[in-house]
């Protein structure tokens, strides 16, 4: 993987690029980074889509695809996402790279264009947004609220969160709330869009083969015009529990879920990061993890059990499907397997499988410009970028000491239980 330059061209606002001469496309994304905070989640949860809905110059969504349309074919597309305590919202273009077009045209500069201009000047009616694309946007973020409610899996695990972090920004929904959905206005989101553009972090990237000055030089101009005044963004990590807290929810369901919350005490910026993450995988990560082969597959206690780990917060959480009736088997067969762990059980086969499994993952994501840039934002609260290398070579000197060490750190904070009326 190529090496990403990064640059600050106005205060708190990064322009990070990689050079990749594999691809013939190319991917820019503005990332906009604010507090995770329960009066505002909501609010910029439907900006996101707002702002890629229309902007001045394409006054309504079908002239704005027109606009994508003669750029080759480019895409426009939003997210919204938490890296512990932070929102961030994410509108990418993705179009073919420079060399590819035709008459000497820079996509790269016109999709620069484009971004600033759905970002700064979007389609406003009367100083707000157009009430006709709030009402589309809310509909569909309600939508996709309620489909993550049908998921029960997605669903448990963001219970789990909910309740093991409430006193924490990191238990606000990435989307907020239903009713702060609702009672959202076309004013409330007019000034929520002047408070990101002054108060947040922007970390823009670019990734293609062709220069990304111009690109660059957009950036710089669009931002020379706005009188800013950066946020502080926190990230609040509690190193350890200090009760267990037991939450159980019923719902008419086939299938039960179970959601063990853990305390590493172990968070970016610590040294046995990749310890922790390489000891999760041991657990439950891979189809040779001590969870899948002795939980799931020889005691018949789950249809899946997995463990994950959020570095962001120093979190460690296992997810299950139980039958209603093993729901205390499974906890104590789970919990039997971390206390396996801790006490130095753990063969090496386990651990040279892990290590395949997370390098494996990690070289995967070197396949499309789409993964290089999902890489390098992924370590944007990191200190500083890691190469695949880089991190593949620390991953594999982790020890089973290591393994065993970070093992002992975890204590147990929250056991979600959703099952059958």
């Amino acid at each position: 993987m190529n090496v990403i330059n990064r640059k600050e061209i106005s205060n708190q606002v990064f322009f990070n690029s990689v050079k990749d001469s594999r691809f013939k496309t190319m991917k820019i994304s503005v990332n906009i980074v604010t507090p995770l905070c329960e009066k505002t989640a909501s609010l910029n949860a439907l900006l996101s889509g707002i702002l890629t809905r229309s902007c001045k110059a394409y006054p309504d969504f079908t002239q704005l695809s027109r606009k994508l349309s003669s750029l080759y074919g480019a895409d426009l597309t939003t997210s919204v996402s938490k890296f512990g305590d932070r929102q961030v919202l994410t509108l990418s273009a993705t179009g073919i790279d420079d060399r590819y077009a035709l008459e000497n045209e820079s996509i790269a500069r016109e999709l620069s264009n484009l971004l600033c201009g759905v970002v700064f000047e979007p389609y406003l009616v009367d100083g707000e947004f157009a009430k006709t694309e709030v009402e589309q946007e809310r509909r569909q973020l309600l939508d996709v609220i309620d489909s993550e409610l049908n998921d029960k899996r997605v669903y448990a695990c963001g219970q789990l969160i909910k309740n093991m972090c409430k006193n924490e920004a990191f238990g606000i929904k990435r989307y907020g709330t239903r009713e702060a959905i609702k009672s959202a206005d076309a004013k409330s989101l007019y000034n929520e869009w002047k408070n990101i553009l002054k108060t947040a972090v922007f970390e823009i990237f670019y990734i293609g083969d062709s220069p990304s000055d111009k690109a660059k030089q957009v950036f710089e101009d669009a931002f020379s015009k706005i009188d800013r005044a950066p946020c502080t963004l926190d990230n609040k990590i509690i190193r350890s529990a200090s009760g267990v807290n037991r939450v159980t929810e019923e719902m008419e369901l086939s299938q039960s879920k179970l959601v063990i919350g853990f305390r590493t005490d172990c968070a970016v910026g610590d040294e046995g990061v990749a310890a922790a993450r390489l000891m999760s995988a041991v657990l439950g990560g891979t189809a040779s993890s001590k969870l899948f082969c002795n939980v799931r597959e020889k005691q018949s206690l789950c249809y899946y059990c997995t463990s994950r780990y959020d570095m962001q917060k120093g979190i460690l959480y296992i997810d299950s499907g139980v039958e209603g009736d093993n729901l205390e088997k499974a906890e104590k067969a789970i919990l039997n397997e971390v206390y396996e762990m801790q006490n130095g059980n753990i063969t090496d086969f386990e651990i040279d499988a892990a290590k395949m499994a997370v390098v494996n993952s990690f070289n995967s994501s070197n396949d499309t410009v789409s993964g290089i840039n999902a890489w390098y934002s992924s370590q944007l609260f990191s200190g500083d970028f890691k190469s695949i290398d880089e991190m593949s070579a620390e991953i594999n000197a982790v020890t089973k000491s290591d393994i065993i060490q970070a093992a002992k750190k975890l204590t147990l904070d929250t056991v979600y239980v959703l099952k059958n009326k």
